[in-house]
């Protein structure tokens, strides 16, 4: 037996092995640089260190779509957007899909959802209990739902954040953060309306930590901790220009924490490539129920074992119209990263309520005075280049793109036959018809008729 499948037998659910609870807590555009495991020490995210020490932090973890409900009904099914049927921001997941909830339920396990749901009546119906809302954070409700479980059964808990999404107010933190102490990102220009934004989501992933340890001292309280699996993630990256909706990894890299006591290896790190389409078939196996032909995704339950195991050459990336109109693919590798895009008369616009953000605003002020650096400038120009290829070790915020340069030719060549092989395999089209704008490109506002 080869040694993956000797890792993978290891998971198989026996009499003295059950399989185990699993816990989901997904923020709501979290970026993967902006909490204390992933390196940023400015924000203030104690139980999210707490779960990293516990377990293990996958660097290359990545979203198929840096779009909220898109996101999830991939992580629901196992399948890319475009091959589940609601690739456009706000489209129910269609009936008929594989349901990772009803699939778990069908193997004896209670499931339920708390929080944000944004999936569609028909995904919810996999679950025995849904519990939407939670007050601002989205969080209210979580240990109520895992307190009112049936203790016969396992059980699989989606717990989904509003945190840390858009409007921001004030004093969402009784110390909030200070504009001075933030990170800003060098495709953001340092400006003071900046920084006050950043410290105002800042405050709001503090605010969902303070959930996350909630929930982590339940488990601990019901003395399920080391029966259960806890996957940490968000459904994509921060909501600010550049990131939210690209498929740069500011937009598509999200900060994925597995812990699962005596499994998961306490403290660890892990560079293999993941998709979260990979969830779905992971937790199915774990739970010892047959993964459907139709998810595309691959179980990482040998990763989850051997961190160091290699898993994936490419994970691949789609951009579909979320607020405004745009198309674009990519294929991921450990190092690079190949962006096709097919709106080129576009720009690339962040989503509408980035666009009535302060951020966005004052980079419009810079741009429109001719102050704007031109690496700040990707979210207003046109054309935009057919391709991209980008040196991800070499320069992490993807602001060199290197199509063009002869010694990258054979990288190029790779990452353009990868994403062609996937584009044929899923069947994958540029949409005959366009999807128009529901903003202004602006003002983030609905245009007056």
């Amino acid at each position: 037996m080869t040694p993956l499948l000797l890792s993978l037998a290891a998971f198989t659910p026996t009499d003295r092995a059950p399989p185990p609870n699993v816990v989901l807590l997904i923020a709501d555009d979290l970026g993967a640089d902006d909490c204390g495991p992933f390196g940023n020490r400015a924000v203030r995210t104690p139980n999210i260190d707490r779960l990293a020490r516990g377990g293990t932090r996958f660097d290359r973890a990545f979203v198929p779509a840096s779009s909220c409900s898109p996101s999830r009904c991939s992580l629901l099914t196992g399948r890319y957007p475009h091959s589940h049927g609601a690739p456009q921001l706000h489209q129910p997941l269609p009936a008929g899909q594989p349901n990772l909830a009803a699939l778990l339920r069908a193997a004896g396990y209670w499931t339920a959802i708390a929080g944000k749901t944004h999936l569609g009546k028909d995904a919810l119906a996999g679950f025995d209990v849904v519990n939407a809302g939670g007050g601002p954070s989205g969080c209210g409700q979580w240990v109520e739902t895992l307190r009112r479980r049936p203790r016969d059964k396992p059980f699989f808990a989606w717990l989904a954040a509003f945190d840390p999404h858009r409007d921001y107010a004030p004093n969402a933190i009784p110390q909030p953060h200070r504009p001075a102490d933030v990170i800003v990102p060098p495709y953001l220009p340092d400006t003071p309306e900046v920084r006050a934004d950043l410290a105002l989501y800042y405050d709001e992933v503090s605010r969902l930590d303070r959930y996350i340890g909630d929930v982590l001292d339940e488990l601990d309280r019901q003395g399920v901790a080391n029966d259960t699996l806890v996957l940490f993630l968000s459904d994509n990256g921060r909501p600010f220009p550049r990131c939210k909706t690209t498929v740069y990894d500011s937009g598509c890299r999200t900060p994925l924490i597995a812990r699962w006591p005596g499994v998961v290896r306490a403290g660890g790190t892990c560079g293999s490539l993941v998709s979260t389409i990979d969830i779905a078939p992971t937790l199915l196996g774990l739970a010892g129920a047959a993964v459907p032909p139709t998810v595309q995704g691959r179980s990482f339950a040998g990763v989850l074992r051997d961190p160091a195991a290699k898993h994936r050459d490419f994970v691949y990336l789609e951009k579909n119209w979320h607020d405004f109109d745009d198309h674009a693919r990519a294929a991921r590798s450990a190092r690079y990263r190949y962006v096709r895009n097919s709106y080129r008369d576009v720009p690339l616009t962040p989503p509408a309520d980035a666009v009535r953000s302060p951020t966005f605003q004052a980079m419009i002020a810079l741009f429109d005075a001719g102050k704007l650096p031109a690496e700040m400038r990707t979210c207003f120009v046109t054309p935009r280049p057919a391709e991209e290829l980008y040196d991800v070790d070499a320069d992490p915020h993807e602001l060199r793109n290197v199509i063009a340069d002869p010694r990258h030719a054979a990288v190029l060549a790779s990452h353009r036959q990868a994403l062609d092989e996937w584009v044929m395999e899923t069947s994958d089209r540029v949409p005959a018809a366009r999807t128009p704008d529901r903003y202004d490109r602006r003002t983030g506002l609905v245009p007056k008729k």
